[in-house]
């Protein structure tokens, strides 16, 4: 195949390059670097069948050849990024999709949209299933990015229904692993950076709210066999292993040999910020016959790895 995958240089973007190169493909990455780094995909250049193209998908897009599928994963993806690019973020979105379902349907390719746990916002369901509808504040700060995507979901969906565009839908739940950045404001790379400066980690309130924190290598292997796969409503790809932020903190401190130890702040929560987060993840297995492999003890200590020399 010869796919585009937008937001290619992020960090999910970029190790789906990996993947797609690597089971033969030839890719095209397209990024407007706002969040994306070149970094993160400077290992691919001068590779035969690899080509990046800084661009804005907001715009107009174009790619001169045949297309067999777009991966759509422009976007900023942590609370720091769409508070800091919040017009930016609805419409990469908005017209960022419109766009990538454009190309896809004058190249007659297939449609991957990277959906997000996000649409559940603070769920009332508990685990989160595909037919869960969510509990998004849709005037919040966070709606810039829930929603977005939320839209996005639904003009895939019409793009499907009314061009009869062959479309999937992943919805991603918590990922962490080498290429995410150190000042993302996300949990993993926030208590890493910490560890290995010999700081005490940052718990706010009492560390009782929970995530599912699933290896980047599992997330790539579900979305490879979605996209492979004939089904086209909403699938989730995440572990259901939850554990609590305060467990977390422990286990980080506990690989990095770290004595500083946790320190609990009053909260500082970000207005809708879900208080729990676990995926039925029944479809996915089912239909893909996927499950997460790598447990937080091998994916843990390889995400250490890559920040310790970013860190220094």
């Amino acid at each position: 195949m010869r796919v585009l995958i937008t937001g290619g240089a992020g960090f999910l973007g970029s190790h789906l390059c990996d993947r797609f190169l690597a089971e033969g493909h030839t890719v095209i990455a397209m990024d407007n670097l706002i969040t994306g780094n070149t970094r993160n995909i400077a290992h691919l250049a001068g590779h035969e069948r690899f080509l990046f193209i800084r661009h804005d998908v907001s715009n107009h897009i174009f790619v001169a050849g045949h297309i067999d599928a777009v991966l759509h994963f422009a976007s900023p993806a942590s609370p720091i990024d769409y508070l800091k690019y919040p017009i930016q973020t609805l419409k990469v979105g908005s017209l960022g999709t419109h766009n990538a379902l454009g190309l896809a349907l004058a190249k007659g390719a297939r449609f991957l949209l990277a959906s997000t746990s996000e649409i559940y916002g603070d769920p009332l369901e508990h685990p989160q299933k595909e037919t869960y509808y969510g509990n998004v504040n849709t005037i919040g700060p966070r709606g810039v990015y829930d929603e977005a995507k939320r839209f996005a979901e639904a003009i895939t969906m019409a793009y499907h229904r009314a061009h009869g565009l062959d479309t999937r839908i992943v919805r991603i739940f918590n990922t962490y692993g080498p290429r995410m950045r150190l000042d993302d404001g996300r949990v993993v790379p926030n208590f890493i950076g910490q560890a290995l400066r010999g700081e005490a980690l940052t718990v706010y309130g009492d560390g009782s709210q929970t995530r599912c924190f699933q290896y980047v290598d599992d997330l790539i292997e579900g979305i490879y066999r979605l996209l492979n796969s004939n089904f086209t409503d909403p699938v989730n790809i995440g572990t259901t292993h939850e554990m609590s932020i305060a467990e977390f903190a422990r286990v980080v401190n506990e690989l990095t040999d770290n004595p500083a130890g946790i320190v609990f702040k009053e909260a500082e929560r970000i207005k809708d910020d879900p208080q729990t987060r676990r995926p039925d993840n029944t479809r996915a297995r089912e239909i893909l016959g996927w499950e997460p492999k790598v447990p937080l003890s091998e994916g843990l200590p390889k995400t250490i790895e890559y920040f310790q020399d970013v860190v220094g």
